[in-house]
């Protein structure tokens, strides 16, 4: 089973199999997919070069390169979209080949195009491929041409709004606005009515500019409610072609994949092999050549229709290797320099589960995920969990910038069944240790344990369908919240017992016998709960609500990871923070709970401490998350009403727009097109 998730290279697939392969290779990339390529790089003989922003020279890809070059300042503009500069350490390195990885220019004609002129191979399809396909327009209209299912809309380009607004009325609402270059959910908008179509096009046309360097954009008729299932491919430059077998990819929010799995629960062997061989025959149409993936949407009936082409790497390509044990990175460098393919389709099997979540330095409380930036302070992957892969790009004391996407890194779990993947991605979720930003694992653990998720009752509408009013975290059963208070009655106690002692000693020889029971007061949410506690050898008896709950562990408290077991039950907590005032929070089935420990005596002269008035946040505007203000639309004594658009704030290439609470009078106005904002940070202020 290790094979699968363990890049490893035999007689078969490492370099002497290769007679001829790269001396050097350029990865024009940074994170967690540039680490990725590095590793394949490494295993096959290959030299690295590794290209970085003045903010990433310390990123785990530079360290990991045998090479590093700095092609320019933070935003992406002026580095890792900065072809000039590229292409001047590829001649400085003397690179024979590069690997784009996926995003910024992996998709990227032009440089293709500028690294063919200069005798350099680029690990992707060729230069018309990545034309035809990475355009939606010219790419839907072959799509049809090859007899592939396509989706229902305009075919050209869309000129502007009031031309955006007749087009969407003629297909009929809801439509997709998107950009033709764009990928990844960047520059997407829906849009129900002739104002959101504006407001659409005015959004997807600056993020698909600001993302692509293309602000040109499509529209086409939204499915409502389906699933997104894609179709990896693999073809060679002579005329062989394979699908690898699909990947579910419909937990989304706001049109990026959060959590994918393969196969799908959803598809019998007959639509398999349908979406496989039209997924194929686009890709000979177009003469492909690399790795690539043809996404579609399938309706309830398995009806599919085809999305889009991705003519690179997919993010989410790990769950494949997973069920097929390929090394897609080495089948695309192989295939780069000329190699036909290895395999037949009759070869390609579907060997377990696998599933990828991606974890993210974001709030899913916000909107299921708004960004957090930040230093990792303690960093701990959980790969002392079985059948774990974690492809990542950080380690502790990396930072999570406003200038980049906010992946901390792809976990995947692989099992003989889905069931067995699942667990296992529960487990590893539990005993991942992130401190420093605020991540979505509480989301993601949410998501794999939900009986519609586990059941394959799933679309593009899960999150909004299952959390219509927003995520708010794993809702305790009374068993559960017993746990919990079980738990961190325990931790205070055993927090109290390791203050005695020095060096294992008593610090006091002539102190009295040591005490054996407590009487407590648990704050957790709304709720007040007494809880007794009694020390029975390494063991604590904890009484909650009436009932005895036996806690055992090792009360190692140093460690970022505690393995509790509660009445038989073993659960791994994690205790973020504490104070002197007996405020604790701590994380457990995934979600971080705020809690207040306190003695009895000490609960009932806090009833006379004063509490804080909450602050009053209809009259004022702060930043949800950190990012750059891009446009502020009103100015001091301008009159707004509720729901009005009042600045517009990108952080990580998304835009977002800010709007008033309350209709009222503009006071004052502290941001102006160009400020970087932190979260929290006051925008506007209304009378």
């Amino acid at each position: 089973m290790a094979a699968v998730l363990v890049l490893r290279y035999g007689a078969r697939g490492g370099r002497r199999a290769l007679r001829e392969t790269f001396e050097k290779l350029l990865i024009a990339n940074r994170g967690e997919i540039a680490c990725r390529v590095i590793k394949t790089c490494k295993k096959m003989g290959i030299k690295t070069v590794a290209i970085h922003s003045d903010v990433d020279a310390n990123a785990v890809h530079v360290k990991m390169a045998d090479e590093a070059v700095c092609v320019g300042p933070a935003p992406t503009s002026k580095s890792y979209l900065n072809m000039d500069a590229i292409m001047e350490v590829i001649k400085k390195t003397r690179a024979q080949a590069v690997h784009p990885g996926y995003g910024f220019l992996s998709e990227n004609k032009e440089f293709a195009r500028r690294l063919a002129a200069e005798g350099v191979t680029f690990i992707g399809p060729d230069t018309h491929a990545i034309q035809a396909m990475g355009d939606k327009i010219e790419s839907k209209l072959l799509a049809k041409n090859a007899k592939v299912n396509t989706i229902p809309g305009f075919d050209g380009v869309v000129k502007d709004a009031d031309e955006a607004v007749r087009i969407a009325r003629e297909i009929g609402y809801p439509v997709m606005i998107k950009a033709s270059a764009g990928g990844g959910g960047k520059g997407m908008r829906i849009a129900w009515d002739d104002e959101e179509t504006r407001e659409g096009f005015r959004f997807s046309s600056q993020e698909a500019a600001s993302s692509f360097g293309d602000d040109r954009l499509l529209i086409e008729k939204f499915i409502d409610n389906p699933r997104h299932i894609e179709i990896q491919v693999l073809a060679d430059k002579h005329g062989n072609a394979l699908w690898l077998n699909e990947r579910e990819c419909s937990i989304q929010r706001r049109n990026q994949k959060v959590v994918e799995e393969a196969p799908s629960t959803f598809l019998d062997s007959e639509t398999r092999r349908a979406m496989g061989e039209q997924a194929v025959a686009l890709a000979k149409a177009v003469k492909y050549s690399s790795a690539g993936t043809v996404e579609f949407l399938v309706d309830s009936s398995k009806n599919f229709y085809f999305l889009e082409m991705n003519t690179r790497l997919q993010v989410e390509h790990p769950v494949t290797e997973c069920i097929t044990g390929l090394d897609l990175v080495q089948e695309m460098i192989r295939v780069a320099k000329g190699y036909p393919l290895r395999h037949k389709q009759a070869d390609i099997p579907i060997n377990g589960w696998a599933v990828e979540c991606r974890v993210y330095a974001e709030d899913p409380y916000k909107s299921f995920g708004l960004p957090s930036i930040g230093k990792l302070s303690q960093y701990q992957e959980p790969l002392h969990v079985p059948s774990v892969r974690v492809d990542s790009g950080i380690e502790q004391g990396s930072d999570i910038s406003i200038y980049y996407d906010p992946m901390i890194s792809k976990l995947i779990t692989y099992g003989s069944n889905r069931a067995e993947a699942l667990r296992r991605m529960e487990e590893a979720l539990d005993n991942y240790v992130i401190r420093g930003v605020t991540h979505n694992i509480s989301l993601l653990r949410e998501v794999i344990i939900h009986p519609r998720f586990v059941q394959g009752d799933i679309s593009t509408k899960f999150l909004p369908e299952v959390y219509p009013d927003g995520f708010k975290g794993h809702q305790l059963t009374d068993h559960e919240r017993r746990e919990l208070l079980a738990t961190a009655a325990s931790l205070y106690v055993a927090e109290q017992l390791r203050s005695q002692r020095f060096l294992g000693t008593p610090r006091i020889p002539i102190a009295k016998s040591k005490r054996s029971s407590w009487e407590l007061s648990v704050h957790l949410g709304d709720g007040i709960y007494p809880v007794a506690v009694s020390k029975d050898g390494s063991s604590f008896s904890v009484e909650v609500d009436g009932m005895k709950l036996n806690v055992t562990s090792e009360w190692n408290l140093a460690l970022p990871l505690l393995s509790v077991t509660i009445d038989g039950t073993q659960r791994t907590v994690q205790r973020l923070s504490r104070d002197a005032s007996g405020k604790t929070s701590i994380q457990f089935l995934g979600t971080v709970y705020k809690l207040q420990v306190l003695t009895k005596a000490a609960a009932e002269l806090s009833k006379y401490m004063p509490e804080k008035a909450a602050e009053d946040t209809s009259s004022i505007l702060r930043s949800p998350m950190p990012g750059a203000v891009v446009a502020v639309s009103v100015k001091p004594g301008d009159m707004v009403s509720e729901g009005q658009e009042i600045c517009v704030i990108e952080a990580m290439k998304m835009q977002n727009s800010m709007i008033a609470a309350k209709t009222g009078k503009v006071k004052a106005v502290h941001c102006k097109a160009g400020d970087t904002v932190g979260e929290g940070d006051l925008l506007v202020e209304l009378e």
